[in-house]
């Protein structure tokens, strides 16, 4: 006999498939085939963060990745990452370029008001941009009140469209960060799609109390951050990890005769410095280069959505 409560034993969302009404349990195995541009079997979708990381963060609710480190001023770390949207984005909006890449840039609304001839810059480049929030200490979670979390949310919006002169309809929250009311706060301020959840390989519908968003997948394990830094793995193994994972995504592809997504975050202050920019200029186009591959962008993720 249990010494227990009997109410220790229930537990009202328990049923099948996950504890949330977001999306329903759906194995990919059973998925309809999407369709990529050209009858492609494999995607690639590459996203690069333009953040601004303060030289003060608050580190509430917690320190974001890239944050600084060192007592202040930690001018060391501030001024590596501002490196990166002075020099090293333009050497990877000149690498996707040569590549014939179309990149979805996560612009905050920071780097929008500081750097507007940037955001200006991606965009005659012909790439996409999504709101990244505001700055990477402005984190969202569930102790921010509706009013605060809009006003990052709308902040983030009217900074990009003045930067930009488009407003975005995409998001992706700063250290991918949310509260159980961000993506309803996200499509009431008419967010069409977020890639904060890596709950897949392909994109599906999520719902919330205030509409329906597209969750586009996003890797959060072939992030460079995560392997070049917080792994502190060299670039030939991240470059292998990446191989491998376009090999056995385009063999999945033709085992469940349903094209695959292979997704990597760059951020311009890791991947576009000088001592990496040819690893991963050998790293893309080798995917690239594999026979029905193509770079896929989220309206593109989009429309496998709607077939």
């Amino acid at each position: 006999m249990s010494i227990l409560p009997d109410s220790y034993f229930i537990y009202a969302k328990r049923h099948a498939g996950p504890d949330h009404a977001h999306y329903p349990a759906s194995p990919i195995i059973n998925r309809a085939p999407i369709a990529l541009p050209g009858g492609a079997k494999l995607g690639l979708w590459v996203v690069v963060p333009l953040e601004f990381l303060p030289l003060n963060p608050s580190g509430q609710p917690f320190k974001a990745p890239g944050a600084m480190q060192t007592p202040y001023p930690d001018l060391r770390h501030y001024t590596t990452r501002d490196y990166g949207n002075r020099v090293g984005a333009y050497r990877l909006l000149k690498l996707f370029g040569k590549l014939g890449l179309r990149a979805t840039f996560a612009v905050q609304g920071a780097v929008a008001e500081r750097y507007p001839g940037l955001v200006r810059d991606v965009l005659a480049d012909g790439h996409n941009v999504c709101a990244h929030g505001w700055d990477t200490d402005s984190l969202h979670h569930s102790a921010l009140s509706a009013e605060v979390e809009n006003g990052y949310i709308t902040r983030t919006l009217d900074a990009i469209q003045a930067a930009g002169g488009t407003r975005p309809v995409g998001w992706l929250s700063p250290a991918r960060a949310e509260g159980f009311a961000t993506p309803a706060r996200l499509a009431a301020n008419g967010i069409r799609w977020f890639a904060d959840w890596a709950h897949d390989d392909l994109p599906t519908w999520f719902q919330t109390e205030t509409g329906t968003l597209a969750a586009l997948p996003l890797s959060n394990e072939l992030d460079d951050w995560q392997i070049l830094i917080n792994y502190t793995r060299p670039e030939h193994e991240w470059a292998t990890q990446t191989a491998d994972a376009a090999d056995w995504l385009l063999d999945e592809a033709g085992r469940f005769n349903s094209p695959r997504l292979l997704t990597l975050t760059l951020r311009p202050y890791v991947s576009g410095l000088p001592y990496r920019i040819r690893s991963l200029h050998e790293s893309l186009s080798g995917v690239l280069n594999r026979a029905e591959t193509t770079p896929a962008t989220p309206d593109d993720l989009l429309k496998t959505l709607s077939a």
